[in-house]
């Protein structure tokens, strides 16, 4: 691969190279270059905002907001809006989801009930539009994890970006699972298939126990870009969940954890409200009845869910947020081919999760489904312009649609849902915020 500028990236601004070295890449492009200003003011108005905005005044220390138009080629300017934290920011960032896991969010309103100085969508989610919506578009597809506790078990093997513990910014991208774990108060031990979603059905696949292609019945223990199933199953709902847990089927079992999860009860079929401060777990098949032999009332169910190595062991550094992806961009500043086989070659909107060679975070939002404003990117277009922010390791988040970033309050890019229109705010499952905050110590 040939030599890549690396422009340095400090918290307040982001400095950006303005030529690039090719990347070799299936769907290879030209080099990415700035646009000059006169280019977009002589397209075809569109909706959102005509220009980038001046960059924000007093911003904390640290942390950076940018936006800009580049050219991919003849025809194809993109715009994109950067937020950067270093390592030493005056911020905090974390995974914030909506009001709970049934319901979905607008960014702007994630940023607005947590007080956040800004926010990017995060992961996929269970959409209502998608072919096998469940119907709670709340539930987050793959790794989510808050405040250290995983509200949704990974697709295994599939990138994310982990935050780590403490006052300094810890950010890093890696392939991860999670691996859970119930123990009854009696010694009896059994796997937890998942957390916080329809139990039996598995969207992306690629999970905990017996997963199969809903269409063949196929095992399938790989990721994969539909719906599994497995008739035989105990998922956990925590408090965060919020609704009540989906109705069950005759044979169904659920277990009613208190607080500190002593069994209050065991409720069959399943479904219906969550105690109060309370959890659950929903078994299904063998897990129903795993659930009716040991989950006795009054004694206490040991749960755990880890996120780990794809291979089992547990990860180096702790993790606090976990915000999982599709594809890996970059890998120590190579663009990943594999990419292009999960993501498709098209030009879509894509939200970015990347991390500099100095530990800086930068949350990137490329605009797209705009002729003669802003293109998109392919995998390999986006993997390079992350790269030209200086970014050595990128996730690629949900996007599309999905796509927004908002700054104190105000939605800052132009997401679409279709090409050409309107600029409109999508209800998401989760995302990242940025919080007012201490510097590290």
């Amino acid at each position: 691969m040939a030599s890549v500028r690396r422009p340095r990236v400090t918290g307040g601004v982001v400095a950006l190279a303005l030529t690039l070295a090719g990347c070799a890449a299936p769907d290879a492009v030209s080099p990415a270059r700035p646009a000059p200003a006169s280019s977009a003011a002589s397209s075809p108005a569109s909706p959102g905002p005509a220009e980038p905005d001046p960059a924000p005044t007093g911003l904390p220390a640290g942390f950076g907001f940018r936006q800009l138009t580049w050219s991919l080629g003849p025809g194809a300017p993109v715009r994109l809006t950067v937020l950067s934290i270093a390592p030493d920011a005056h911020v905090r960032v974390t995974g914030v989801h909506g009001a709970d896991l049934t319901r979905a969010d607008t960014v702007r309103t994630l940023a607005d009930r947590s007080g956040a100085l800004a926010a990017i969508n995060g992961t996929y989610f269970d959409i209502r539009t998608g072919h096998h919506h469940s119907g709670y578009e709340g539930d987050p597809i793959g790794l989510y994890a808050e405040d250290g506790r995983v509200l949704s078990e990974a697709v295994d093997g599939r990138p994310a970006l982990l935050l780590g513990p403490g006052g300094r910014l810890e950010a890093r991208v890696a392939e991860v699972a999670t691996r859970g774990r119930l123990r009854a108060a009696d010694g009896a031990v059994r796997e937890l298939d998942g957390v916080d979603r329809v139990p039996g059905r598995v969207l992306g696949c690629g999970g905990t126990g017996g997963d199969r292609l809903a269409t063949t019945g196929r095992p399938q223990e790989k990721p994969f870009e539909g719906l599994c199933t497995d008739p035989d199953e105990v998922v956990s709902f925590p408090p965060e969940w919020g609704g009540d847990t989906p109705p069950g089927t005759a044979g169904s079992t659920e277990a009613l954890l208190s607080a500190d999860r002593t069994v209050l009860g065991l409720r069959t079929p399943a479904g219906g409200p969550l105690p109060e401060g309370g959890s659950s777990l929903y078994g299904i098949g063998t897990g129903a009845a795993w659930l009716r032999a040991h989950a006795a009332p009054g004694t206490r169910m040991a749960v755990s869910e880890r996120i780990t190595d794809p291979a089992g062991p547990p990860l180096p550094v702790p993790v606090v947020t976990a915000v999982g992806g599709s594809a890996r961009l970059l890998r120590a500043g190579v663009f990943d081919p594999a990419a292009v086989t999960q993501l498709g070659p098209r030009r879509e909107p894509r939200t970015v999760a990347a991390v500099t060679a100095d530990g800086t975070l930068l949350l990137i939002a490329v605009d797209g489904r705009a002729r003669h404003r802003s293109v998109g990117a392919t995998p390999a277009e986006a993997a390079r312009l992350a790269r030209s922010l200086g970014a050595v390791d990128a996730v690629n988040l949900d996007g599309g649609g999905s796509t927004s970033v908002v700054l104190r309050g105000r939605l800052r890019n132009s997401p679409r849902d279709t090409e050409d229109g309107p600029v409109r705010e999508r209800p998401v499952a989760d995302g990242l915020v940025v919080l007012p905050g201490a510097p590290a110590r």
